[in-house]
């Protein structure tokens, strides 16, 4: 009997050699075995009896690559796997509104962005997953400390008896400085938001006032300072980009020489994060920003009196909201029940994202009152009467609950097992009518002529969705009061449907774990599932000392969009930053699965970008300008994809934990090229991602400590152009 309720893999063949392919491997062995043949004519009787051998050779794989792997797929199927869908990249929207707003503006749930279609790519449409609220922020608390502590303890108010608020909500008062008389790094000063105003996410405009003298000695194109914001665990950055900051630094003096008059005012941007919660330090509470002198680098002047400043303002300007790469498609009609068990019908979109609280299917029987029924991943647990229902992600496949044919010794361990009994039944107990075969129904059906419609859901994912920074910029809908929309950063964590040769290998993996997280391995393990293709790499750390007993260190490796090797790029370090979605995401799966009493802690690897400078001999043939400049390419590729935390190391598999890199290493990758002759001296040189840039340090030989618990990363820096530098010896 077939299960036709079970999800169906691709069976693939064992031997994938062809009639053809038979024939013409024969041929090539006859030299070897009969040199006297050399009449090969299709013609000739040899020649034909080839053609019979291969034929029943050709049979004979027929039948044997239905054997041992669709054996192995028909037990997949029975243990209920399925291969995994796509899933979606997540971005980060930033709406940018049209003009201030006096109330408080929502932008709902559901809005329909893409990036451009182009003659040679269809535009990738994204969904924003929940609303973003616009408010109306007013600052509360204008204090000053000075150090830049994790958690301030001493805060002076300056606003006190000395500022007055309008009705508008700006400040204004005599000069006040923003760090201390004679500045010193580390002064910071901070600015606490109303708990009551709703902009998490909001861009900010902040509002400076300040007199023309007022010079501060510093080059207002580099300002030594840092904007930050409180997420509740950190300070975060929230200054973008330095055109964002209209007072150069609080240089209102610059000001003036641009035709610009600092009594009216200058703005300044910042991208508050998406979780902005209301704290309490000592005894203000709000949200928190904070701007912080930092220390001056070389060549970089530092402040030498304090800015002053004799108004203040704020308002909101936009948001930034998550969105994820799908399609929302509502109130689909799949079609009408006929009223037989194990029925199935189709979704129009595929692959479907997996659905949420609001997605599911509603059935109308004929005069009868709609119902809504409920997803399950199978039906062993359904009961008759149980509105259950599957649907196959990758392939759209909706399905209700089958008939199966069951011997009556297998019903009456299921209702034992079902009522806690312990003693099988005697065929007295359980009725000489029931030992005959029986048929069970698992899940209801629904009625004759009952109207079944998909409320909604949402289709797309894939690794097409990982688009690059400032390429989401059409709203596929009218968003009234929004001027504009783009993306700040690049889009991450989309994932292809999984394989079948990923799913065999995760299987033996899922059947050692049974979904508990014990051992290092089954946290692991776990994490890769809980990721659904969002995470590319993981390790977990066992506790090194006492203190850390019951806590479980997790290095996660988010997955990223590798096309740009190919084009001899590296990848982005903010696509390896671990997003907060992808942690609660995470974190929510392990706790349904952890021992008692274990903490998780979930943290990104160190990186360590590598840079490789040498000389390449290439072979007399390829003394031409477009070959050598073709072979350089080819190099530069290999190595972006050899130092690589996802594609790198030895085996493709990314670069190994904490292996430091060898000159050696370098060698042997090159001398897999025919075309190299001979390479001069490699120089390796580290690279540390400090604030927004690389910072490049002295030739190392091993580039990192052996010991280190790090990732090796080929990036290169736009402003660091030596990195990956492979020159021509003439």
């Amino acid at each position: 009997m077939e299960f036709d309720f079970l999800p169906k893999l691709p069976k693939s063949n064992l031997d994938d050699r062809t009639f053809k392919d038979l024939v013409d491997e024969c041929i090539l062995r006859i030299p070897r075995y009969c040199p006297e043949w050399t009449n090969y004519n299709p013609s000739d009787p040899g020649i034909t009896l080839i053609e019979l051998f291969a034929w029943l050779t050709d049979q004979m794989l027929l039948r044997f690559n239905e054997v041992p792997k669709r054996n192995y797929i028909t037990f997949l199927e029975l243990l209920g796997v399925r291969l995994q869908a796509p899933a979606p990249a997540v971005a980060d929207i930033t709406f940018y509104l049209s003009a201030a707003l006096p109330d408080t503006y929502t932008i709902p749930a559901g809005v329909e962005v893409a990036t451009i279609r182009t003659e040679t790519e269809e535009a990738i449409a994204f969904t924003t997953d929940r609303p973003l609220i616009i408010d109306k922020p007013q600052i509360r608390h204008f204090l000053t400390c000075p150090t830049a502590d994790q958690k301030p303890e001493i805060l002076r108010d300056r606003f006190t008896n000395l500022w007055t608020m309008r009705s508008d909500g700006e400040w204004y008062g005599r000069e006040l400085a923003l760090f201390e008389e004679q500045p010193q790094p580390g002064n910071t000063f901070y600015l606490v938001i109303d708990g009551e105003s709703q902009c998490e996410g909001n861009v900010l405009a902040l509002q400076l006032k300040g007199e023309a003298a007022t010079a501060t000695g510093i080059n207002p194109d580099i300002p030594p300072r840092r904007w930050e914001a409180w997420n509740g665990v950190e300070w975060e950055a929230v200054l973008l980009q330095e055109s964002d900051d209209s007072t150069k630094g609080f240089s209102f003096s610059e000001l003036l020489t641009q035709g610009i008059n600092p009594l009216q005012g200058a703005d300044i941007v910042l991208h508050l994060p998406q979780s902005w919660p209301v704290t309490t330090f000592t005894a203000y509470q709000g949200r928190w920003l904070r701007c912080v002198y930092t220390a001056p680098q070389p060549n970089q002047p530092g402040y030498s009196s304090s800015p002053r400043m004799i108004g203040l303002a704020v308002r909101s300007i936009g948001g930034t909201v998550g969105a994820s790469q799908s399609e929302l498609i509502r109130n689909e009609i799949l079609g009408e029940s006929d009223g037989t068990p194990g029925q199935t019908f189709q979704l129009q979109g595929v692959p479907v994202l997996n659905r949420r609280e609001d997605e599911y299917l509603i059935i109308s029987p004929p005069g009868g009152i709609p119902q809504r029924w409920y997803e399950v991943s199978d039906f062993a647990n359904s009961l008759p009467q149980d509105l259950h229902y599957t649907i196959d992600s990758r392939t759209g496949t909706v399905q209700f609950g089958p008939v199966i044919r069951e011997p009556a010794q297998l019903q009456q361990q299921t209702e034992l097992r079902r009522s806690g009994g312990s003693a099988p039944l005697t065929n007295r107990e359980w009725g000489v009518g029931n030992i005959q075969e029986l048929e069970r129904q698992y899940g209801a059906v629904p009625p004759r002529g009952s109207v079944i419609r998909m409320v909604a859901y949402r289709t797309g994912g894939g690794r097409k969705g990982n688009v690059q920074r400032g390429t989401i910029t059409v709203a596929k809908n009218a968003v009234p009061y929004v001027a504009r929309l783009i993306n700040h950063t690049p889009a991450r964590n989309g994932s292809d449907a999984e394989s079948l040769e990923d799913a065999v290998i995760r299987v033996p993996a899922m059947l050692r774990t049974r979904d508990r997280a014990v051992t290092p391995e089954d946290f692991e393990v776990l994490t890769l599932q809980a990721g659904g293709g969002a995470v590319a790499r993981v390790r977990c750390l066992p506790p090194t000392t006492t203190q850390e007993a019951g806590t479980i260190k997790l290095l996660v490796v988010p997955a990223a969009n590798t096309d740009a090797i190919n084009r001899g790029e590296g990848i982005e370090p903010e696509l390896f930053s671990l997003s907060p979605q992808l942690r609660d995401q995470i974190i929510a799966y392990l706790d349904e699965r952890r021992l008692l009493g274990i903490q998780v802690k979930l943290q990104a690897p160190e990186y360590v970008g590598v840079a490789v400078q040498t000389e390449v001999a290439l072979e007399p043939e390829y003394n031409h300008p477009a070959a050598q400049q073709e072979i350089l390419g080819k190099l530069r590729v290999a190595l972006y994809r050899f130092l690589n935390p996802i594609t790198g190391g030895q085996d493709g598999r990314g670069w190994p934990f904490g292996r430091p890199v060898y000159p050696s290493d370098i060698v042997n990758l090159f001398q897999q090229f025919p075309a190299v002759r001979y390479l001069g001296v490699v120089q390796l040189f580290e690279l540390r991602y400090v604030g927004s840039t690389w910072v490049r340090s002295l030739p190392q030989n091993p580039v990192i400590d052996p010991g280190a618990l790090g990732l090796i990363c080929s990036w290169q820096n736009t402003r660091l152009r030596s990195g990956h530098v492979v020159n021509l010896i003439q």
